[in-house]
C-alpha cells in the first residue's frame, strides 16, 4: 500500500510517499480502505516533536488521526461492522506509528462510527477531529444548553466551524471571533461574529453586556486571557489549545476517540444540523503541502487528503 510515513522529527522535508506492506488486522479492528484523511494541526506538531514529551512514538511513523473509507475485512471478535460498511474514525493509538495518511488502515473498533449519508468522502474525512473535540468540549465538558451564550474563539476555522454549528444545534446563542473577510461565512452558519484581536472584550460586551455563558477556545494565549473577562463563571471555559486554562478552573480538552461521541456529530450532519466546510484537498502524496498549508492558521474549515 502507498502512505505517507517520517523517519525522524523535523519539517515538511522529512515526509515521505512510499510502499508499506498491508496492515495486518488485529481481533478488535477492521481494515478500512480510506478515501480520505482531514489534516489538523496536531498532524504537523507530532511531525516536528512538539508532543514528543507525552506521546510515544515509533519510527517509521504513518502519520494522520482522521479518515473516512470502507471496511474490507474485520477481525475476529467484530460484529459491529462488516465488509462495505462505510466509516469514519479518529484512529488514535497508544502508541503513536500507524496512522491513517495510507490507502489501508487497519482501526480499533473503538474509534470508528458510520460514515453520515449526508457528507461526501472529502466532508467526512475531515469530520472525525473536529466534530469530537466540538463535540466533547461543548457537551460533555461546558455542558451547553439551549439559550446560553457561548464564545467560540477563531470560529471559521476546521475546529471552530464545526463547533459553531454543534453550539448552535444545541440551542445556544454563538458569537465567533474571525477576521472580518470570514463574517459573511460565520453568519451563514449561525454565529455573531466579532473582529479578534485588540479591543475584542468591548466588541463582545457589545454583543453580551452581562457576559457569556460559556467559552471554547482554539486559540489560547490572549484569547484566553480576554475570556476570562467574559465568562460569567470561569469553569465554563474550555481550551484544546492552552493548558493554563485548567488553572483558571477550566476544561483542558484533549481529544479522545469514543464511538458514541463520533456517532453524535455524525448524527447531526444527517439529520440536517451540520456540514463540514472544506478549504482544500489534495492528494495523498502531497500531504507535504496540505500540513504546511495548515500551518499558516488562516484556513477557513477543514484540509482534506484524497486518497485514490
Amino acid at each position: 500500500m502507498k502512505a505517507i510515513v517520517i523517519n525522524r522529527y523535523g519539517g515538511p522535508e522529512v515526509v515521505e510517499y512510499t510502499e508499506l506492506p498491508d496492515p495486518k488486522v488485529g481481533p478488535d479492528s477492521v481494515l478500512v480502505r480510506t478515501r480520505a484523511v482531514g489534516v489538523n494541526p496536531v498532524d504537523w506538531k507530532i511531525r516536528e516533536g512538539h508532543l514528543d514529551g507525552i506521546l510515544d512514538v515509533c519510527f517509521p511513523m504513518i502519520m494522520g488521526f482522521d479518515l473516512a473509507g470502507v471496511v474490507q475485512a474485520v477481525g475476529g471478535a467484530v460484529t459491529e461492522f462488516g465488509p462495505g460498511d462505510e466509516v469514519i474514525g479518529y484512529v488514535r493509538k497508544d502508541v503513536i506509528g500507524y496512522g491513517t495518511y495510507a490507502e489501508l488502515v487497519a482501526a480499533p473498533v473503538r474509534t470508528l462510527a458510520r460514515k453520515p449519508a449526508a457528507l461526501d468522502w472529502a466532508q467526512a474525512g475531515g469530520l472525525p477531529t473536529a466534530g469530537l473535540t466540538a463535540q466533547q468540549a461543548l457537551v460533555n465538558a461546558l455542558r451547553v444548553r439551549r439559550g446560553e451564550s457561548v464564545l467560540i474563539h477563531a470560529a471559521a476555522g476546521g475546529v471552530g466551524s464545526l463547533a459553531v454549528q454543534v453550539a448552535t444545534a444545541l440551542g445556544a446563542r454563538v458569537i465567533g471571533t474571525a477576521g472580518s473577510h470570514n463574517h459573511t461565512f460565520l453568519r451563514g452558519l449561525g454565529a455573531e461574529p466579532v473582529e479578534y484581536g485588540q479591543g475584542l472584550a468591548e466588541r463582545v460586551r457589545a454583543l453580551a453586556p452581562e457576559g457569556v455563558d460559556a467559552v471554547l477556545d482554539l486559540v489560547g494565549g490572549e484569547a484566553l486571557d480576554v475570556s476570562t473577562a467574559l465568562v460569567k463563571d470561569p469553569t465554563r471555559i474550555a481550551s484544546a489549545v492552552d493548558f493554563r486554562v485548567s488553572g483558571l478552573g477550566g476544561h483542558y480538552i484533549w481529544t479522545r476517540p469514543d464511538p458514541e461521541d463520533l456517532a453524535a456529530v455524525a448524527r447531526l450532519a444527517d439529520d440536517g444540523l451540520l456540514t463540514v466546510p472544506v478549504a482544500s484537498t489534495f492528494p495523498l502524496g502531497q500531504a507535504a503541502s496540505a500540513q504546511a498549508l495548515n500551518a499558516e492558521g488562516r484556513t477557513r474549515g477543514k484540509i482534506v487528503l484524497l486518497v485514490d
